[in-house]
């Protein structure tokens, strides 16, 4: 990538100098500038594909209704069948697999899914739903299914897609470095939007450079909030960020308490391995769910099997959306009576905002709403890269990309301000790994490209021997 030419010596002959300001804000200001340009042009090609990922994942929910109609609804019978008769007919239909859950028909119109583990060309971490008419048990298709929230193949590969590029675990690592550094050049674009002249944001008579940055800056001051609540809450499942959150959680006392899936037991288990269990255990479906229904868990639930003979069935509650219904409790299978119970409402705090935090990132919690909100701020931080880079090459000349933020911008920050902010930083980079990493990799690169570049500046512009003579 070439830089455009310039009458100006190398940037390491001329350090920093920090533009006319009050406080202490004229000398960190290049240096924000330094890292938000730095930060923008590095991290940006991660946040294009997070973004457009995300904005599709957005658009998926409604997409997914019509793509797939036939199987999700029905229409509207007399009376619901008994769910253990809907459960056989979809294991009359599809006998292979085991049966690792069951979610009977929330809704007038909409169908019963019954979850298919073990099935023969479906991954280990996904089920076969099969889509059951509950008047009349008749089987309306089968889809591969992913997630707690029931995801059908289209919205599935955009979510993986959008997680780890379909990657596995390691992918893991793009959206976790765009989480990581989103908040940051969120922030850093605020400090210096409002840190200049309020005659300067205009974008009215505006043209050229000026102009994109007055469309950037607007657009990004908006979009801000936006930007800092998906970082936060997409950190919060993150595989380092989120392993720290979660062990802080726990040493808080502010874990996600779930109920016990063994009979009689404490809080220590919630049947997720239920795919190694008989459907039809004990007292049945039947009795599970009207004793479930006894203790106020309305729909929609899902009924999880015992794992094993020592084992409860679980019911448990799955709206996400508002108002969030996620109370569960365990069903002794040798007598349909309740052995445990856990109710949402007596969640610790920070459990509580993980999951409405989470569940908002993803666009359940408020609807459809909540997804034209991410779509809107999908399209903003699409646009803010997009016009990032434009004000860069409309920085340089010749067709070309204009020079970076000069270096030495920390020289000039006072000590009892960078002794500080540095500590801060370290231990924010602790917590935040993929943080920490790549600002301490640029910081070192950086140090020894100017080491460089003050070597042979000197050696080319510095004074001959017969000149100090």
């Amino acid at each position: 990538m070439s830089i455009a030419p310039t009458t100006e010596t190398d940037e390491s002959t001329r350090p920093v100098t920090a533009a006319p300001g009050r406080g202490a804000w004229a000398p960190l200001r290049p240096l924000v500038l330094r890292l938000h340009f730095y930060a923008g042009v590095l991290v940006a090609p991660f946040l294009l594909v997070a973004a457009t990922t995300g904005f599709l994942y957005a658009a998926s929910f409604q997409a997914e209704k019509i793509l797939y109609s036939h199987e999700m609804t029905v229409p509207v019978g007399d009376e619901k069948l008994p769910i253990s008769e809907q459960v056989a007919a979809a294991r009359k239909a599809h006998p292979e697999g085991t049966v690792s859950a069951v979610r009977p028909s929330p809704e007038d119109d909409e169908t019963t899914r019954v979850m298919l583990s073990g099935v023969s060309g479906i991954g280990e971490t996904h089920t076969l739903a099969v889509f059951v008419d509950p008047y009349t048990a008749k089987v309306r298709g089968a889809l591969e299914q992913y997630g707690s929230t029931g995801a059908l193949p289209l919205r599935t590969w955009i979510d993986e897609f959008h997680a780890n590029l379909k990657l596995g675990d390691n992918g893991r690592l793009y959206s976790e470095l765009a989480a990581s550094w989103l908040w940051v050049i969120a922030a850093g674009g605020l400090v210096l939007w409002f840190g200049r002249r309020r005659s300067q944001r205009k974008i009215r008579g505006t043209s050229g450079r000026r102009r994109t940055l007055g469309l950037h800056g607007t657009v990004g001051v908006w979009a801000a909030l936006g930007f800092l609540f998906l970082s936060a809450t997409g950190l919060t499942w993150s595989t380092y960020a989120g392993a720290n959150i979660d062990e802080l959680r726990t040493s808080l006392r502010q874990a996600t308490p779930s109920v016990s899936a063994t009979t009689g037991g404490e809080h220590s288990g919630h049947g997720a391995g239920a795919a190694e269990g008989g459907v039809e255990h004990g007292v049945g479906l039947d009795k599970v769910l009207a004793a479930a229904r006894a203790k106020g868990l309305g729909d929609p639930v899902e009924i999880v099997p015992p794992a094993d003979a020592s084992s409860a069935y679980v019911v448990r509650q799955v709206q996400r959306s508002w108002p969030t219904k996620q109370d569960a409790v365990a069903v002794d299978p040798t007598t349909g009576e309740v052995a445990d119970t856990v109710r949402f409402a007596d969640y610790p705090v920070l459990a509580k905002l993980t999951r409405w935090g989470i569940d908002a990132h993803t666009g359940v919690l408020f609807g459809i709403v909540n997804q034209l909100v991410l779509m809107a701020l999908a399209l903003s931080l699409i646009l803010l890269i997009l016009w990032g880079y434009r004000m860069w090459w409309q920085r340089g000349r010749a067709s070309a990309f204009g020079r970076p933020v000069p270096r030495g911008a920390w020289q000039q920050v006072p000590a009892h301000v960078l002794v500080p902010l540095m500590a801060g930083i370290a231990v924010l980079g602790y917590f935040v790994p993929l943080l920490g990493i790549p600002l301490a990799a640029f910081i070192a690169v950086d140090v020894v490209l100017g080491e460089i570049a003050y070597r042979r500046g000197k050696r080319t512009y510095g004074p001959s021997k017969e000149a100090v003579k």
